[in-house]
């Protein structure tokens, strides 16, 4: 469905894709992550036929980008595409959906009669969506798709894509662990890892343990036997450790009341900081 080959882009003495290569099957539903700078921007861009790469081939659906994107085969949501103000958004959509030979009617609700200048910024990532699907495409590329969404309004993105190819950008780790069966991991215009959610933090293993201290002391913390790294955030805690037992053992040794105390696998989060080097 979409295949990337040898990707190289440099803007000036900045390497932003160095030799990437990625291939997506039929039916799968992949999460680009990455810090800022990583390269997903620019790797989406060359996808899409928006960008020319300094080297490498791009193609979808085994054809150019564009010429597959004017057939209707693939969707498109990208962050901050400008859309016309003064139009309704039903009048908007079936325009451009009569555009394209097998079209498709998504759902507006109370959307369909406004018109988009009255609309706010979840509301105009709704009908960007509602844009996407619009040729009825079999594969859907999708650019931090859920910014400025409500819950329900997130929840019901995420059911309409069901049965679709789907490659999404998002900064939300949580979305990429509940939506997508596969991660490709950016840092540094490479990617440093490639494979289902599970497979990805199973490269850090370990354990989270959380925990709530009113006396919180992050220096001792990180002291505790077993413990990588440690999160703050307020009165709460996360300690990633390679020993939970000998871990949990000197944490009640070292503090008085330490309680809600959770201990868990090594999430998507902590395999991010640990293949990135960066915090979210």
């Amino acid at each position: 469905m979409l295949e990337l080959t040898d990707l190289t882009k440099k803007y000036g003495e900045v390497t932003a894709l160095d030799g990437v290569s990625l291939r997506v099957r039929e039916g799968e539903k992949v999460a680009l992550l990455g810090p800022n700078g990583a390269g997903k921007t620019t790797l989406l861009s060359i996808a899409l036929g928006l960008l020319a790469a300094d080297s490498g081939t791009a193609r979808l659906l085994g054809r150019p980008p564009r010429e597959t994107l004017a057939a209707g085969l693939a969707g498109v949501l990208l962050q901050d595409a400008g859309l016309p103000e003064e139009v309704k958004v039903a009048d908007l959509v079936a325009a451009v959906a009569g555009m394209y030979p097998t079209p498709s009617a998504p759902d507006l609700g109370d959307l369909a009669g406004r018109r988009v200048t009255t609309l706010s910024g979840g509301q105009r990532q709704q009908v960007r969506f509602a844009l996407a699907l619009a040729g009825d495409p079999a594969l859907l590329i999708l650019d931090e798709p859920t910014v400025g969404l409500d819950v329900d309004a997130r929840r019901a993105l995420w059911r309409r894509i069901q049965g679709r190819t789907v490659v999404f950008a998002t900064h939300y780790l949580a979305e990429a662990d509940d939506h997508a069966d596969r991660v490709v991991l950016l840092s540094g215009g490479r990617i440093v890892a490639d494979g289902p959610v599970e497979e990805i933090k199973a490269l850090v293993g370990g354990t989270e343990v959380r925990l709530t201290l009113d006396a919180m002391d992050a220096p001792t913390l990180r002291s505790l036997p077993g413990v990588r790294d440690v999160v703050v955030e307020g009165a709460s805690a996360t300690l990633r450790t390679g020993d939970s037992d000998a871990t949990l053992r000197a944490l009640f040794a070292a503090f008085d009341g330490v309680r809600n105390v959770r201990t868990s696998g090594a999430g998507l989060e902590s395999a991010f900081v640990s293949l990135t080097g960066e915090e979210r």
